[in-house]
């Protein structure tokens, strides 16, 4: 991820630097001097602050996008799995071009190709999945998909203690299965295997597009990419369903919550966090899928899914300590 900024990308480093430099600024007025001076507790706080700020995003975003899934199921039987993520798409991609307006000239072709990558990494993760979410539950569905992320977490990272936190965290995603996944549609397990591949790409190229373009601009463009990509799979499949009034506002509100809400965030997330720390923090999407799925699907939580969620939470929480630990240090 140490690819070579072009000049277009240069705003999206100025908006990285900002949040940075104001941290270094709180450290240089209140922090230790020749003499072993302590830190004041008002720069302190602003420190935390400062570190704790993306990871807010993240969990923002992923209460957003799982209980858009939620409503994405309930929607599936008017639809079908791929009308469903064609309106997603579609409509998230004319909600974020007329709210962007992103310009497409002066990006360089490496800026292009990193938005084409990270659109179909996303139309790829959202097909897979809700393809998956039609076979199988959703906290499982989603189970599935984190291990992409947590993968990631473990090659990505240079740091013991992301391993050590990641393996907590797989080992609640195992349990949140429930010792049931010999029993799951295989080929829907495949697909959320598949979607969780994608996820990790995602993380990648979101953490890229974001570097190279101002703004929400890139992931405008890749919502465009991703759209046109499902487009013709979910009118073969939905046809004139997908012109059906309260069809397409139960799609339009799919879009906001499940991709521009959480998109954005964790876009904006991804210009302050580590990929490894953010892929760590993925593994508390089959929580709060679980918990989704409970309130709008009726699907209830045994024993095992409450100790799963417990770890998973404990794991993303020992992330957080991390990485706010060693922001302060560096301030």
């Amino acid at each position: 991820m140490n690819d070579q900024r072009s000049a277009a990308a240069e705003p999206a480093a100025a908006a990285v630097a900002v949040p940075e430099a104001v941290t270094a600024l709180d450290g240089a007025g209140t922090g230790p001097d020749a003499r072993g001076a302590s830190t004041p507790a008002g720069g302190t706080w602003a420190v935390r602050r400062a570190a704790l700020a993306p990871i807010a995003l993240v969990v923002a975003g992923g209460l957003s996008v799982q209980f858009g899934s939620a409503v994405a199921a309930l929607l599936m039987p008017k639809a079908g799995a791929l009308g469903v993520v064609t309106l997603r798409l579609v409509a998230a991609a004319l909600i974020l071009l007329a709210v962007c307006r992103p310009k497409v000239r002066g990006h360089s072709r490496a800026d292009w190709g990193t938005v084409l990558a990270f659109g179909v990494a996303m139309g790829g993760m959202n097909t897979l999945f809700y393809l998956a979410l039609d076979r199988i539950p959703l906290g499982i569905a989603v189970t599935l998909e984190v291990l992409g992320p947590l993968a990631l977490s473990v090659f990505a990272s240079r740091r013991l203690i992301n391993v050590l936190w990641a393996g907590l965290a797989l080992v609640g995603v195992v349990l949140l299965g429930g010792g049931g996944f010999d029993r799951l549609d295989p080929v829907g397990a495949a697909y959320a295997l598949g979607a969780g591949a994608m996820w990790a790409a995602y993380i990648v190229f979101s953490a890229r597009t974001g570097r190279r373009f101002p703004q929400a601009d890139g992931l405008a463009l890749a919502m465009v990419v991703a759209a046109v990509l499902s487009l013709p799979l979910g009118v073969i499949e939905s046809g004139a369903k997908l012109t059906v009034p309260s069809t397409v506002a139960l799609g339009a509100a799919v879009a906001v919550l499940s991709s521009v809400l959480p998109y954005t965030l964790e876009l904006m997330a991804l210009r302050r966090l580590p990929a490894p720390t953010f892929a760590v923090m993925m593994s508390l999407e089959p929580a709060i899928a679980a918990g989704a799925g409970f309130l709008i699907l009726d699907q209830a939580l045994s024993t095992t899914d409450a100790l799963a969620i417990a770890l998973v939470i404990g794991a993303s929480i020992g992330a957080v300590r991390s990485r706010a630990g060693r922001t302060r240090h560096e301030a």
